[in-house]
C-alpha cells in the first residue's frame, strides 16, 4: 500500500555553496557513505544536489516533512549492485519512522538535480 509520494528539485549551485561555505553542513546532511561516493566523482556537486532532493522527497513523502528525531545523515542513498539507487534509513530516523519500503528516481545535470521518493508499508 502507498503511503505517500514526495519530490524535490534543488539548484546544484545552492548545496555546492552549503558545503563550501558552511562548515558541518556537509556532515550534518550526507552519511560518510555518501560524502565518499560524491567525492570520488567528477561532478560531485550534482551528486550531492540529487541526495539532498532525495532526502526532501523522503520527508515529504512519509509526511511529516523533518520533524525531531530524524536526521538528514540517515536517510542515505548508495547504489545497489546493478547501479540503481536506493534509499534507506538508519539510527535514529528508522527508529522514528518506523519499517517502510522506499522506491527512489534521482537524475541530475549541471544546474539542477531531481529526486522522486514513493514510500509503502
Amino acid at each position: 500500500m502507498i503511503k505517500g509520494i514526495g519530490t524535490d528539485i534543488v539548484e546544484t549551485d545552492r548545496i555546492a555553496k552549503a558545503i563550501e561555505k558552511e562548515q558541518g553542513f556537509r556532515e550534518l546532511v550526507f552519511s560518510k557513505h555518501e560524502i565518499a561516493y560524491c567525492e570520488s566523482r567528477a561532478n560531485k556537486y550534482e551528486h550531492y544536489a540529487a541526495r539532498f532532493a532525495a532526502k526532501e522527497a523522503f520527508f515529504k513523502a512519509i509526511g511529516t516533512g523533518w520533524k525531531t528525531g530524524t536526521a538528514f545523515n540517515e536517510v542515505e542513498i548508495y547504489h545497489a549492485e546493478n547501479g540503481k539507487p536506493e534509499l534507506r534509513i538508519h539510527g535514529e530516523t528508522e527508529n522514528t519512522i518506523g519499517t517502510v519500503q522506499i522506491q527512489v528516481s534521482l537524475s541530475h545535470i549541471k544546474t539542477m538535480a531531481v529526486a522522486v521518493v514513493l514510500v509503502m508499508q
